[in-house]
């Protein structure tokens, strides 16, 4: 169930799940905890590959209705999606409403980039929302129902919506400020835990879920 050659105790260990879930960063759990930050900020790195390492072997297929998005995250300036996003790292997400998200860092956000992950990721015949990017463009000649939504003139008309995926863009940034900063080689480690964190939904399943991840490890 616990990291093993770890000096950490099975009950510190377990206490550094616990802060991990309610996210907390390492730095303060260590004071609260009573080890260096070090330690903490180490076990903590593990979690995350870990997590990562689980959700990079999710095989499923997503079917019903299903959003898609690109967000663009860091950087030192702000900028339209595709332009203007120097030091940012761009990724493409896809919910299933009602369900799970998929998330994957992406060179750019062009038709040739996203349509073979759209493809791989979600089932024929699936109805697929999205904004007016261009790079929808191909939605509309192919296997999916494609609907898309102007968010220059609103942002929801009845079933016509992205704000699920918007939703979870939202709730990844706010966790990853806590960070002030997160390293790019580290980023997708990130991303990945807020994948999971998304789809797990409760702390008290995540907790589980991470028990039952360290024990597969280990």
């Amino acid at each position: 169930m616990y990291i093993k050659h770890c000096k950490l105790s099975r009950n510190k260990q377990l206490e550094l799940m616990k802060y991990f879930v309610a996210g907390s960063t390492a730095r303060i759990v260590a004071d609260l905890v009573g080890i260096h930050r070090n330690t903490s900020i180490r076990f903590f790195h593990k979690l995350r590959e870990k997590i990562a390492l689980k959700q990079a072997q999710r095989s499923e297929q997503f079917s019903g209705e299903v959003e898609l998005d690109e967000s663009y995250f860091g950087g030192a300036r702000k900028g339209k999606r595709g332009r203007g996003a120097a030091g940012k790292v761009a990724v493409f997400g896809i919910l299933k409403r009602g369900g799970k998200v998929y998330t994957q860092i992406i060179m750019d956000a062009k038709t040739s980039t996203l349509m073979p992950i759209i493809r791989c990721k979600i089932k024929p015949d699936s109805i697929v929302y999205t904004d007016c990017w261009r790079s929808y463009n191909a939605l509309d000649v192919s296997e999916f129902k494609h609907y898309r939504i102007n968010h220059s003139k609103l942002f929801a008309k009845k079933h016509n919506h992205i704000n699920g995926i918007e939703n979870f863009w939202n709730q990844a940034k706010r966790h990853m400020r806590k960070f002030n900063g997160v390293p790019k080689q580290h980023f997708e480690l990130f991303l990945k835990e807020c994948e999971w964190r998304f789809n797990l939904g409760s702390a008290k399943e995540q907790l589980n879920d991470l028990k039952k991840l360290l024990k597969e490890f280990y």
